[in-house]
C-alpha cells in the first residue's frame, strides 16, 4: 500500500513523522482499493484539502459499525470518500442520505462507488442542506429515525445543522462533526496572522465548540484527527 502523500496528510499532530507511523501502520493497509483510488484522484483535484483523512474515514467506519448503524445521513459530500467509507461500514441493507449543493464533485467519486456495488445505498440529494434537513424533518416519520451522522460543510451553519439533526437523529444515536479545530487555529491568540477566513472560519468553529460542550442534550468528545472530529451522542 502506498505510503500517505502530502496531501493525504492531514493532521494537526506536529509530528509528521508519527501520522505517517499511523497511517501506515493501521489506516492505509486496511483501506479498500475503491477507497485508494478515489483518494488519489481526489488529491489531484485543485480543492482535494476538502478531503476527508484516512484516518478520520476508519474512525467514522469503526463508530458506524459500533453503533450498528443503519439509517445514515451525510452533510457535506465533496467527491465522496467519506460517503464511500460510510456505504462500505453499514449492513447491506443500510442506507446514506448525502446532501452537498454540487453533484459535479460528487459526479467525480460515484464511479468509484458503483464499482465497489454500494450505489444502492447512496440517495444523494442536491442543494443547501439546511433545506434538504427541514424538508426530512417535515416528515416526522424521519424524526428520531437516523442512526449517525457526520457533517462535514459550511461551517457558519454548524450550529443550525446541529439543531436539526438533534431531532432527525435517535437517542443514542451519533452526530460527528469535522473541522472543530480547524488545523489548530482555534487555540491562537488573537493577534495571531492569519487570513480573514481563516479568523472568521476559526471564530466559528470556536463558538461551534463552546455550544457542543454546553449543550445537556449530548455527550461530547472532541479528538485531535485530521483538522479535528467532535463527536456527539444524543442523550435526549
Amino acid at each position: 500500500m502506498a505510503a500517505a502523500s502530502s496531501e493525504t496528510s492531514k493532521t494537526i499532530l506536529k509530528s509528521e513523522a508519527l501520522y505517517k507511523y499511523v497511517i501506515d501502520t493501521s489506516v492505509l493497509p486496511r483501506e479498500p482499493d475503491c477507497m485508494r483510488d478515489l483518494r488519489l484522484v481526489t488529491d489531484k483535484h485543485e480543492r482535494f484539502f476538502m478531503q476527508s483523512s484516512p484516518d478520520e474515514a476508519r474512525l467514522l467506519q469503526m463508530l458506524i459499525k459500533l453503533t450498528g448503524a443503519r439509517r445514515t445521513l451525510e452533510v457535506g459530500v465533496f467527491t465522496g470518500y467519506s460517503l464511500l467509507a460510510t456505504v462500505l461500514a453499514l449492513p447491506d441493507d443500510g442506507k446514506v442520505i448525502a446532501v452537498d449543493v454540487s453533484r459535479e464533485y460528487y459526479d467525480i467519486g460515484r464511479p468509484f462507488i458503483e464499482k465497489a456495488g454500494m450505489a444502492h445505498k447512496i440517495d444523494f440529494r442536491e442543494g443547501p442542506a439546511l433545506e434538504h434537513l427541514d424538508a426530512l424533518l417535515a416528515d416526522e416519520a424521519n424524526h428520531g429515525a437516523f442512526d449517525f451522522a457526520f457533517v462535514d460543510a459550511d461551517k457558519p451553519n454548524y450550529v443550525r445543522y446541529h439543531e436539526q439533526l438533534l431531532r432527525l437523529v435517535r437517542v443514542g444515536g451519533v452526530i460527528v462533526y469535522d473541522d472543530t479545530l480547524w488545523a489548530g487555529m482555534v487555540a491562537l491568540p488573537p493577534d495571531a496572522p492569519l487570513s480573514e477566513f481563516d479568523r472568521r472560519t476559526s471564530v466559528v468553529m470556536r463558538d461551534l465548540n463552546a455550544i457542543l460542550a454546553a449543550d445537556e442534550r449530548v455527550d461530547v468528545c472532541q479528538l485531535t484527527i485530521a483538522d479535528g472530529v467532535t463527536i456527539c451522542r444524543r442523550l435526549v
